[in-house]
């Protein structure tokens, strides 16, 4: 099997994801590899697993949760028959193999985990500096906790879907101005946020902190995130508890969840905490990673144009300290919960991750090479999120996240 050179899904990537066909309607466990699936499900009833000690019935399930709870070795030791499989010399085995291939193109991705619980943490410093000058004070933008903890809200995990999803402009209450009352509208602000997102992969029982050292074997692996915001429907309702009506209409995650494992020789250090943290958050060794993302915005008929291109490794908060603040309390996150990162934003204007920043609350829009502007996100336009990891010639990606706006209903 040849994989194109630039293909997210390389051998070393091998990410995790739930599928279906129309000639094979049930839903069913995948791994992606260059422009194919490889059905989990077929291997297995072909005897390619029989090596493999875990619960074989989680590869006959419409979600990975039930694979997932077994726990990382078996993850690690399934991905890693994978690798052997799809690189082997035995010419009856790869033969096999090759039966169970199937074109992503003939593939309809789902959502690769039940999502039981969603939490959006807030920890890129830029984009929390950004948004602090733009709505409170333009000299001392972060508030007085953000450096001591992962600031964080719960979201709406129902209404997370699949990319390719579109979805229709959201209504709420907005204030366009402070003369005058709320009124009830289709928001004017639509945004996108790039986040990336941690899908839990190991549950701890209620009242037990999850440690930083521990965290990770409690990380299955991460997505592509876009949590959707209408922010003058947000400006107007989010005091005094927050996001609500704003936030929960939609969001969207990539289809392909990309192991720790996948991501071992991207690590790299995080930037220096300042003032030191608390001692439930230290934590010692690489987990930040330095995965490129990108975002590209294509109105109805026309070009896409690639608006913001940021990093992962230029959080704050890890996803260790993310992990060991949700859970210091005793909170029990289960299998499948979702932890975004909060919007990536990096130094420079090019790589902010929302419009709200990229034209500065829409005061200094962006043209488009068709003449034109865009303050936030009108209907019919396509926003699309991607990320990959390179190193030498180590290639992981992500896919993308897409979704097209739709007109309010």
């Amino acid at each position: 099997m040849t994989i194109p050179p630039q293909s997210d899904f390389t051998i070393h990537n091998l990410p995790f994801g739930i599928f279906s066909t129309n000639d094979d309607p049930p839903p069913r466990p995948g791994i992606a590899i260059g422009e194919y699936v490889l059905d989990l499900q077929a291997a297995h009833k072909m005897g390619l697993f029989s090596e493999l000690t875990f619960d074989k019935k989680s590869l006959h399930q419409p979600t990975l949760n039930h694979f997932i709870s077994q726990g990382r070795p078996v993850w690690r030791a399934l991905r890693q028959r994978v690798q052997q499989l799809l690189t082997t010399t035995d010419r009856a085995q790869a033969a096999q193999v090759e039966k169970c291939l199937v074109a992503q193109s003939m593939a309809t991705m789902h959502l690769p985990v039940a999502i039981g619980d969603y939490t959006d943490f807030y920890s890129s410093e830029e984009h929390a500096t950004n948004v602090g000058k733009m709505f409170r004070d333009p000299v001392n933008a972060l508030l007085p906790n953000w450096k001591h903890l992962p600031v964080a809200y719960h979201g709406r995990a129902s209404s997370i879907c699949v990319s390719g999803t579109n979805f229709h402009r959201p209504k709420g209450q907005i204030r366009p101005n402070d003369a005058e009352p709320p009124l009830f509208s289709p928001t004017r602000s639509l945004d996108f946020e790039l986040e990336m997102a941690a899908i839990i992969g190991q549950s701890n029982a209620l009242g037990e902190p999850v440690t930083t050292t521990e965290a990770e074997d409690h990380i299955f692996g991460f997505v592509l995130f876009n949590d959707w915001s209408a922010r003058d429907v947000q400006r107007w309702e989010y005091v005094p508890l927050g996001p609500f009506l704003a936030k929960n209409f939609f969001s969207s995650m990539s289809p392909w969840i990309v192991t720790l494992d996948a991501l071992e020789p991207f690590r790299v250090p995080g930037p220096l905490q300042d003032p030191a943290v608390l001692s439930y958050l230290q934590c010692s060794g690489n987990h930040h990673f330095d995965v490129s993302l990108e975002v590209g915005l294509t109105p109805a008929g026309g070009q896409e144009t690639v608006i913001s291109r940021a990093n992962f490794k230029h959080l704050y908060w890890n996803v260790v300290q993310q992990l060991a603040h949700h859970t210091v309390n005793g909170c029990n996150l289960q299998v499948g919960d979702v932890l975004a990162s909060g919007t990536i934003s990096g130094a420079t204007p090019d790589s902010f991750g929302s419009m709200l920043e990229l034209t500065w609350g829409g005061k200094n829009p962006l043209t488009l090479p068709d003449g034109s502007e865009r303050k936030f996100i009108l209907d019919g336009d396509t926003v699309t999120m991607r990320a990959v990891a390179e190193r030498g010639d180590i290639r992981v990606g992500f896919g993308e996240v897409r979704n097209r706006v739709l007109p309010t209903m």
